[in-house]
């Protein structure tokens, strides 16, 4: 008699099953681990917009940087930390920020503002400067905060 080779029915039911528990494990530490990346990137944005924001602020302060009034020495956008603004005395400008960076919960490069003179909570801008940015994202994070607190 000749043997016949390959699988049978029951072996390959078996690989099939052993795939599907292997992916339902896989999927979500994959989505777990690309929203926590998402999350560096956020604190990353944030930390490079704020640090520019306090760097113009310290210029301003020194006299360094003529300052409109009533701005309180922050930049009036952040497309002024982009275009960058003339030092006193020397006639380079001084960039603080490449670009805007792109939020990562929203995609966008658009970030919600708050002014010196706005509450510390408000979600609206009064447009005299920019003092603080946040994320536009509803979303909350893994921690269970709200991505827009942040």
């Amino acid at each position: 008699m000749r043997r016949q080779r390959g699988f049978t029915l029951a072996e390959l039911v078996m690989v099939a099953a052993l795939l599907a528990i292997l992916t339902a494990i896989a999927v979500p530490t994959a989505r777990f681990m690309t929203r926590r990346e998402q999350e560096a990137e956020l604190r990353l944005a944030l930390r490079l917009m704020r640090n520019a924001i306090d760097e113009y602020k310290r210029l301003a302060d020194q006299g360094m940087i003529q300052v409109d009034l009533g701005t309180e020495g922050y930049p009036k956008s952040l497309e002024e930390l982009v275009e960058g603004v003339e030092i006193v005395g020397q006639k380079t400008k001084r960039k603080f920020l490449r670009r805007i960076p792109v939020d990562p919960m929203t995609g966008k490069a658009e970030w919600g503002l708050r002014s010196y003179q706005d509450e510390p909570d408000s979600t609206t801008w009064g447009g005299q400067n920019v003092y603080d940015v946040y994320s536009l994202s509803e979303a909350t994070a893994l921690d269970g905060t709200k991505y827009k607190d942040w």
